[in-house]
Order: structure tokens, then sequence, then C-alpha cells
């Protein structure tokens, strides 16, 4: 059966026999599976064995001294080792937050990488959580200069909004009503009739004007 199956299968006319094996992709470059290594086993072993001494005496280049090296240096190896990794947090969280899909959110990105940096500083490794509003700076600079309160509708979830204007949509519809409106006339009536408050200020208007 098996040599059935290969005498039906069809034959590559350009390519010899030998290579007619099968192939992966790699690099966008069909390549095949049966090609012999470019090394032998003990050339390989030696390749290795050379390239080690000299992988163990090259040393990492020292960092530059932060107050006489470049911009270019200090940036790549103080500012981005360090503000690149909150970038990306700060990228998730802004998509977590639909700042992507609305043009207003509560979201507020230079605090959220300020609490981030603060709270991924070295120097506060064992120390615990302090969210944004708690940092000292952070608490000092905000008594000289208060911020304005974000508005309700931007610390309002979809479904607690959805809920707000379902419910007022309802009562203003019941409110619409003619016999609604007839009742809330005659209780209208009826506080003014009975507003003891009102009775007591114009009584005393009238004994101060005697």
């Amino acid at each position: 059966l098996l040599s059935e199956y290969e005498a039906e299968q069809p034959q590559f006319p350009d390519v010899p026999e030998s290579e007619c094996g099968s192939v992966s992709l790699e690099a966008g470059i069909l390549q095949p599976l049966r090609m012999e290594p470019f090394y032998s086993a003990p050339a390989a072993d030696s390749v290795v064995q050379q390239l080690l001494p000299m992988a163990e005496t090259a040393p990492f280049p020292a960092p530059p001294d932060p107050k006489t090296c470049s911009p270019r240096e200090y940036l790549e190896y103080y500012v981005f080792p360090v503000l690149l990794p909150g970038m990306a947090e700060l990228l998730h969280r802004a998509k977590k937050e639909k700042c992507f899909e609305k043009k207003r959110t509560k979201f507020i990105a230079c605090d959220f990488l300020t609490e981030w940096l603060y709270n991924k500083n070295p120097k506060r490794k064992d120390e615990s959580f302090t969210e944004f509003f708690s940092i000292p700076f952070v608490n000092d600079w905000l008594k000289d200069h208060p911020r304005p309160p974000i508005p309700l509708s931007l610390l309002l979830s979809e479904e607690a909004a959805s809920i707000i204007i379902q419910s007022f949509w309802r009562g203003y519809r019941v409110r619409c009503d003619s016999e609604i409106q007839e009742l809330r006339q005659w209780q209208k009536q009826l506080r003014e009739d009975k507003n003891i408050f009102k009775r007591v200020k114009e009584f005393w208007s009238k004994q101060e004007a005697k």
C-alpha cells in the first residue's frame, strides 16, 4: 500500500529525486530539511572553544559618568532603561481605560507614570505601594495648586450612567401623563395651604407692620 501511495504522488520534474524531501520555511526562503550542516561535529566544537575565551575575556562597557557624559549617553544609560518600561505600562493602562475609544476619560497619563516611576524606584524596593495622592512631593504640590474636581460624567461607568439616564427618562414619561400632572398640581396646592412656615412668616410680618 505504501508503494502504491508513493507512486500516485506527483513528481517534481526539475528537482532531482535526491532533493525531493520535505521542506520548511525559514526567513521566507524554502530550504531542504536534508541540508548538510556547515560544520561537522568536531569542527563545530573547535569553533565554540575558540569563541568562548573571547566571550569570557570581553568585559561589559562601564556606564558613563552621569556628570560628564553626553546627553545621548545619559539618555541611553540612565533615562530610557527606566522610562520605556513605564511607557509600555502606560499604554496598557490607557487601552484598559478606553482612552483610544473616547475623547474624554478620567485617566491622567502623567499621574499614572509618576506613580509607576515612584513605586519602581530601586531605593524603595522593600517599601509598600504608594498611591499617587499619597506621594509626599505630590501632596505638597497639590496643597499650593489644588485641582478642580473631576466631572461626574467621567467618574461614572457606562453601566451606572445608563441606569441614571434610563431612570430619568422613565420618570419624565410618567410625569407627562395627564393624571400625574393633575396629582402634582393637587399636591402643590396642598403644600401651599398647609405650609406652616409660610403662615408663621406672614403672621410676624403683619405683627411687625402694626
